[in-house]
């Protein structure tokens, strides 16, 4: 009986040890990450109020851009591939350096303050992901246990920036091989994220939530509208992801030269502004996210009007992220195809919202804990439904270039592509 008890408590050993080393790890990389992204949201909020004040600065962005491209180049980080680079280095190879925090930090204000079209995420998963690449370094850490801890990073800062811990856990596992995740990294990522989360909610700074309007009853009908937005949402993914790849590549053939790529970027911003006129379009726009989730979109064509902006943007070199983007082309997307199915507009929008987010990301489980964690509980069936639909539908298109499609969305059958 006693050696029985001993052998049980040695086999237990190794789970004790992982526990209290990740219980360090974690919670040290979740207090770091939740710091920065408490101090980017403010300085993201405080870029965008100065913007929203003084619309001159709009015509500074091209010097936003030069600044941006001689500080990448003067770190050595000229080549830097942003977030695609993150995701590689979690497979190993390339860790990602503790400068590229701060500089990735500036690029993402500098763009929001001078009217770029991008979000946050990608700046958060960069700066989590060099952060906590740094600690590991610091602290010596195996190759493994490296790989961990920048999904820790990832994590941490998504969860800090939105308020939506579980869905970034989630995220910074399924986001690296599609088809394939590594539960080993769930409690340290899920550790990392609550801890990060809790910082900027204790220093005031709000999470992201909506109010989830229109639901309707679940029916053979509803079901087939929202399956039907769903569908369109997945066709609008694959050419959200194309237009953001063309529009790098078209960037870099025709102007090779990174600083006149930057001011051509800026000048396209520019005159894109002013030719439209509402200045909707520039920074991340949160307020029209609200608005379509309160079932109201100014233009019907507002969706394709932020893609182009974004493309424009990014592709120059400007940072930031595109989750957000993607959060508003779907809501707005949503909003004004929805009551074409037959679907209040509101609701339309929360739906192609969440859809297109898993199209362009190839998450479908961090989707459908996203609309829970933005929306509540209610309408889960619903978001479900359209997630598995836009996962299925979308193929192998994404955002992240170097996304490594594990298996085949359409059987169970191992493959070794990647997703375009």
């Amino acid at each position: 009986m006693k050696e029985a008890l001993k052998t049980r408590l040695l086999a237990a050993v190794p789970s004790a040890r992982a526990l209290g080393e990740w219980l360090l790890l974690a919670g040290l990389t979740g207090v770091a990450c939740g710091l920065a992204g408490a101090a980017f949201t403010w300085c993201v909020a405080q870029a965008t109020a100065l913007r929203t004040a003084h619309p001159w600065l709009l015509f500074c962005m091209p010097i936003a851009g030069l600044v941006i491209v001689w500080s990448y180049r003067t770190a050595g980080l000229e080549h830097d591939t942003g977030t695609n680079q993150i995701i590689a280095s979690v497979r190993g190879g390339d860790r990602p350096p503790v400068r590229l925090a701060p500089l990735i930090f500036l690029g993402s204000a500098l763009t929001h303050l001078t009217g770029g079209s991008a979000g946050r995420e990608g700046a958060a998963l960069q700066i989590g992901s060099s952060i906590s690449a740094g600690i590991g370094r610091l602290l010596h850490l195996g190759e493994r246990s490296v790989n961990t801890i920048i999904q820790c990073g990832m994590a941490g800062l998504f969860s800090a920036l939105f308020g939506t811990p579980v869905t970034a856990t989630v995220f910074s596992l399924e986001v690296i091989n599609v088809g394939h995740m590594h539960y080993s990294a769930l409690f340290p990522c899920l550790l990392s994220a609550l801890v990060a989360d809790a910082i900027p909610r204790c220093l005031g700074l709000p999470a992201e939530a909506y109010h989830l309007l229109g639901v309707p009853e679940v029916g053979p009908a509803a079901l087939f509208q929202c399956g039907a937005l769903a569908i369109l949402a997945a066709l609008m993914s694959i050419a959200f992801c194309v237009l953001m790849h063309g529009a790098g590549h078209l960037y870099k053939k025709y102007i090779p030269n990174q600083y006149l790529r930057a001011l051509a970027g800026g000048a396209l911003v520019i005159a894109l502004t002013l030719v439209e006129g509402s200045g909707d379009y520039n920074g991340a726009g949160g307020g029209v996210i609200e608005l379509a989730l309160e079932g109201e979109v100014r233009v019907p064509w507002a969706f394709a009007l932020k893609m182009i902006f974004t493309a424009v943007t990014l592709g120059a070199g400007f940072r930031g992220g595109e989750i957000v983007p993607t959060l508003f082309i779907g809501s707005t997307f949503g909003c004004a195809v929805g009551p074409m199915l037959g679907l209040d507009p509101a609701f339309g929008a929360a739906v192609s919202m969440i859809a297109l987010f898993c199209g362009v990301v190839n998450c479908p489980l961090a989707s459908i804990f996203l609309a829970i964690e933005l929306f509540g509980g209610g309408g889960l069936l619903f978001f479900a439904l359209a997630c598995s639909l836009s996962f299925l539908l979308s193929g192998n298109y994404s955002l992240y270039s170097s996304q490594r499609m594990i298996y085949s969305k359409l059987e169970a059958r191992r493959i070794s592509e990647h997703a375009h």
